[in-house]
C-alpha cells in the first residue's frame, strides 16, 4: 500500500503508538466508537497511524471519478487527493451491475449522447466520436432525427467504459489511489475530519489507518439491493438462489435453463431493466428457435398518457410509462431543475413524486417483439402482484398471484424480479454513521439531506467540508444525481464551492479552452 503522507500547514503527522491493553494496534476503541468528534490523542492511544492529505473521496466508483477530474483540470496535484476504495477501477461496479441486468459492452446505455464522464464539456459527444470512430453519418443522422424519426441516440456500454479508462489514466487517477474499506469519517476537534480505512490483510502495520484531511468527498453509491418480502421469504426458506432472482444478480443460469428446455418464466417490473431482460429473453427465443412462454407482471399497469396536466404528462401503454431517459431532460438545466432549486421540505416530496416513478424508454426494437409476443401468445402482460411463492414439482416454482382478473397460480421455471428497490441508506455503514456521529439528517425522500453545493448538511468542521454525490442524495435541491450527467453536475457543484474556500482555481473561459484542448490532445495532466 502507498504510504505518501501529506502534511497540511500546522498538522504533523501521529505518531504510531501500541494500542491499549488487551487490543491490538489499530483497533478502534470504544472511545472512537462512542464519541462523535476526535482528537489527535484518540487515535494516539488507540494505536491508528495517520496520514494527512488535503481531500479524500470515499467509494472509488464513477461519483469519486468524475469529482477527481473536475479537480484535476481545475488545477490540484494527485498528491493533495487520495481516493479510497475496494474498487479496481471507477466503472467496475457501475459495468457489473449493467452486464447482470442484460446490457453488456456492445449494448446502450440509457444516457444521452452529451452524459459524457470522461468529458467534462460534453464536446464532442459519443454520437460525434462513434461517427468519427466508425466513419459513418449514420450517428449523426440519428442525433438530429432524434426522437421522432429515431429513438433516443445513446452510447455503447463499451464506448463509455474505454473513454472512462481514457481518461482515469490521462488524469493520474491511479496515483490517488488507495486500497482498502472505509469504516467511517468522524469529524475532527480542531477542524477537518478523520477517516477511517481498513487495509487489504498484510498491506499495513496495523488493522486500520486514518486519513487526516480538511475536505471529504463521499460517494459510495448504491447502499444495496432490496429485496421484496416475497422474494427474500422464499429464498431464506428454501435456500434457492437460482430460480427466484432480482435482476442485478448474476443469472445466466436462467437463460441456460431455458436453452436447455422449454418453460415459463415470470417477470416483475415496469423499468429500463425489466425492459432489457425481456428482450434477453426474446432475442434468445427468436435466434435458437426456443419455446420460452413470458409472464409479465406490472404492479401498475399503464394503459394510456397520464400525469398531473397537460404540461407535465408522460406516455404510457401496454402497461408501460415511457421516458427517454430517467429523469425528464429539464431536470438538468430546465423548468424543473430551477423550480426543485427553490422548495422545500414537502413541497419537494410532492414535485419528485409527480415526475419521479418506474419508466422506460419506448424503443422500436423491443415494442415490436413485444407485439410480436402479445399476436402469438407467449407474452402475457398484466397487473397483479405476487401472494406466494413456494417449491413446486421437477425444480419449478409455484407461484400464486393477485391479478386484475382475480386470484391465479402458474408453475414457472423461475422469477425475475426486476423492480429495482434501493435499500435504505442505513444498509450503508459508512452513511448509518454519518447519521448517529457525523451531525448528518435525512432529506424529504429519506436520502441524505445535501445542500445545493452538495455539502452534506450538519457535518460541517471548521474549515473543512463534506460532500455527498451519487444516489445517496437523491430527493435534495437537484434531481437526477445518479445519473452520468447528475454526477458530473454535482461534481461541478463541489468544485466551485472549493474554488471559494481557495483550495483550487476557477474553471474560466482560458483555462477551461486550455484543458479542453489538452482534452481532445489527450495530453496528461
Amino acid at each position: 500500500m502507498r504510504d505518501d503522507t501529506i502534511e497540511l500547514p500546522g498538522r504533523g503527522p501521529v505518531a504510531e503508538r501500541a494500542a491499549t491493553p488487551g487490543g491490538q494496534p489499530g483497533d478502534l476503541t470504544q472511545e472512537l466508537l462512542d464519541t462523535d468528534w476526535w482528537s489527535d490523542d484518540m487515535l494516539v492511544r488507540a494505536g491508528i497511524p495517520v496520514h494527512d492529505v488535503p481531500f479524500v473521496s470515499v467509494g472509488g466508483g464513477i461519483g469519486s471519478f468524475v469529482t477527481v477530474d473536475y479537480l484535476r483540470i481545475c488545477g490540484v496535484p494527485t498528491s493533495a487527493i487520495k481516493v479510497l476504495t475496494q474498487l479496481n477501477t471507477p466503472w467496475e461496479s457501475y459495468e457489473y451491475l449493467t452486464r447482470v441486468s442484460q446490457i453488456p459492452r456492445g449494448e446502450r446505455l440509457r444516457s444521452d449522447s452529451a452524459s459524457c464522464p470522461d468529458n467534462i464539456w460534453g464536446f464532442p459527444s459519443y454520437g460525434i466520436r462513434e461517427a468519427w470512430a466508425t466513419k459513418s453519418l449514420k450517428p449523426l443522422w440519428h442525433l438530429l432525427t432524434e426522437p421522432f424519426l429515431n429513438d433516443y441516440w445513446t452510447p455503447k456500454a463499451g464506448h463509455a467504459f474505454d473513454s472512462m479508462e481514457r481518461e482515469y489514466h490521462r488524469i493520474g487517477y491511479p496515483e490517488t489511489v488507495v486500497k482498502g474499506q472505509v469504516r467511517m469519517v468522524r469529524r475532527r476537534i480542531g477542524g477537518g475530519y478523520f477517516t477511517i480505512l481498513t487495509p487489504p490483510e498484510g498491506a499495513a502495520p496495523t488493522r486500520r489507518i486514518a486519513y487526516r484531511s480538511r475536505y471529504v468527498h463521499i460517494a459510495v453509491g448504491y447502499p444495496g439491493l432490496k429485496f421484496l418480502p416475497d422474494l427474500q421469504e422464499y429464498r431464506e426458506k428454501t435456500r434457492d438462489y437460482g430460480s427466484v432472482v432480482n435482476a442485478y444478480e448474476p443469472h445466466e443460469q436462467i437463460y441456460q435453463r431455458l436453452q436447455a428446455a422449454p418453460g415459463t418464466v415470470l417477470v416483475r417490473g415496469g423499468g429500463i431493466v425489466a425492459s432489457r431482460v425481456l428482450q434477453r429473453l426474446i432475442d434468445d427465443r427468436d435466434r435458437l428457435g426456443l419455446q420460452t412462454q413470458i409472464l409479465h407482471s406490472f404492479r401498475t399497469f399503464v394503459t394510456g398518457s397520464h400525469g398531473p396536466h397537460i404540461w407535465m404528462r408522460r406516455r404510457g401503454g401496454d402497461g408501460w410509462a415511457y421516458q427517454g431517459f430517467n429523469y425528464p431532460k429539464s431536470v438538468w438545466g430546465g423548468q424543473l431543475k430551477a423550480r426543485v432549486r427553490k422548495l422545500e421540505g414537502q413541497d419537494r416530496a410532492d414535485l419528485y413524486k409527480q415526475f419521479g416513478g418506474t419508466n422506460t424508454p419506448k424503443r422500436r426494437h423491443w415494442q415490436a417483439q413485444l407485439r410480436r409476443g402479445r399476436q402469438q401468445g407467449w407474452y402475457q402482460a398484466f397487473q397483479g402482484e405476487i401472494a406466494n411463492l413456494r417449491p413446486g414439482q421437477n425444480g419449478t416454482v409455484h407461484v400464486e398471484l393477485k391479478t386484475d382478473q382475480g386470484p391465479r397460480q402458474v408453475q414457472v421455471i423461475a422469477v425475475i424480479d426486476c423492480t429495482g428497490l434501493e435499500a435504505d441508506v442505513r444498509e450503508h455503514r459508512v452513511l448509518a454513521d454519518l447519521l448517529d456521529h457525523g451531525g448528518a439528517g435525512r432529506n424529504p425522500l429519506g436520502r441524505m439531506d445535501v445542500e445545493r453545493s452538495f455539502e452534506l448538511r450538519g457535518t460541517r468542521s471548521e474549515p473543512g467540508r463534506m460532500y455527498l454525490s451519487g444516489s445517496a442524495a437523491n430527493g435534495g435541491y437537484f434531481p437526477g444525481v445518479d445519473t452520468f450527467l447528475g454526477l458530473q453536475i454535482a461534481a461541478q457543484e463541489i468544485a466551485d464551492d472549493l474554488q471559494t474556500l481557495g483550495f483550487c482555481s476557477g474553471l474560466g473561459p482560458l483555462r477551461s479552452t486550455s484543458q479542453w484542448w489538452k482534452w481532445a490532445r489527450g495530453k496528461r495532466i
